[in-house]
């Protein structure tokens, strides 16, 4: 913790508190939250940066776009538009926000919009001639105004909440008694080699309460990488000449999966908006190398580099153990809202 955030300690006390107030007049109804007659799931955290929603969100279409009709609710984060806005051919990524806009590029089974008030996002979706069965909330934990059917929370290994303080000394959004609201805690980006031991005194650390399910899951990278008209495998390309690139939280990880040794990485910030000195820049870098990023930088930089020059690496969402417990919390909780409707 730096000295700064040390000094703004008595901000994260009065934020705590304004949170806490939030919190309770919403849990006594004094605040209204509103339920929906579809189910509603809800994915998110308790702190900021990067805890892995967007894979999780991805694994939840997987597991639900086969049976149901699915639709994504997300902010658009960093969007250039305002309002509702339904994805559709003219969408991109300045529109949708790069999340977003990934999932509509990957998934032509599902309805993906975009509102920064949830509530009425969901009641516009509702409103579609081919209204959706099942509502995807992308990081929506805080978003009170809405009651969501079911709420999955992640945290981070090595940077749990449990360990984590208020904004602005720490990186919580709320204090960590929100745990309480998720049916089911995911610990996000483990070691795939993560014993039982540690997720013993992982568990002890959370403190869940009985009802309330834990689960670990790894970032599980791709074999290959893709352009828009050429896959090639990574261990193809493990020694050959190339610049990495990403505007992600934490893109150590995705990095270290790349890199040969000496190979120039180029990081940006979370959600980069690239401008045209960004895009010079990465040109230059290259040296007409291959460039190698992550699934949202793709969609960002998609048209503004060589379509033969550019690629992305996909991740997905794996579980250490247990997956289908959790496939089974989420296909009871939607086939029992469904049947009662």
């Amino acid at each position: 913790m730096n000295l700064l955030r040390k000094i703004l300690f008595p901000f994260a006390i009065l934020y705590g508190l304004v949170t806490s107030i939030r919190n309770f007049l919403f849990d006594k109804g004094i605040l209204k939250s509103y339920s929906f007659d579809v189910p509603v799931i809800a994915v998110g955290n308790l702190s900021v940066g990067g805890t892995g929603k967007t894979p999780q969100i991805e694994y939840l279409i997987r597991l639900l776009s086969p049976k149901y009709k699915v639709a994504t609710l997300s902010r658009g984060y960093k969007r250039q538009s305002e309002g509702f806005v339904l994805a559709d051919s003219t969408s991109n990524a300045e529109i949708l926000g790069d999340e977003p806009f990934q999932f509509y590029t990957k998934f032509n089974n599902i309805r993906v919009a975009v509102d920064a008030d949830r509530k009425n996002g969901i009641e516009q979706l509702l409103l579609q001639t081919n209204k959706p069965e099942v509502i995807l909330l992308d990081d929506a934990f805080q978003h009170r105004k809405v009651k969501a059917g079911f709420y999955i929370l992640l945290t981070s290994y090595g940077d749990l909440f449990s360990d984590d303080f208020m904004l602005p000394t720490g990186n919580l959004r709320e204090s960590r008694s929100g745990v309480k609201r998720a049916n089911v805690v995911i610990v996000t980006k483990c070691p795939a080699s993560l014993s039982l031991d540690e997720q013993n005194i992982i568990k002890s650390k959370l403190k869940l309460e009985p009802n309330q399910e834990l689960y670990f899951s790894f970032i599980d990278y791709d074999d290959s990488i893709y352009s828009e008209s050429k896959t090639m495998k990574v261990d193809e390309i493990k020694n050959v000449d190339k610049l990495l690139l990403a505007g992600i939280a934490k893109p150590e990880p995705f990095f270290g999966y790349l890199q040969a040794e000496k190979e120039e990485c180029l990081t940006y910030p979370d959600h980069h908006n690239f401008t045209e000195n960004d895009i010079t820049n990465i040109k230059t870098k290259s040296q007409n190398k291959i460039i190698i990023t992550t699934e949202k930088d793709f969609v960002r930089l998609k048209g503004r580099i060589p379509k033969e020059q550019l690629f992305y690496l996909p991740i997905r969402s794996s579980f250490l153990s247990a997956s289908e417990n959790f496939d089974k919390a989420i296909t009871n909780y939607v086939g029992t809202s469904t049947r009662h409707r």
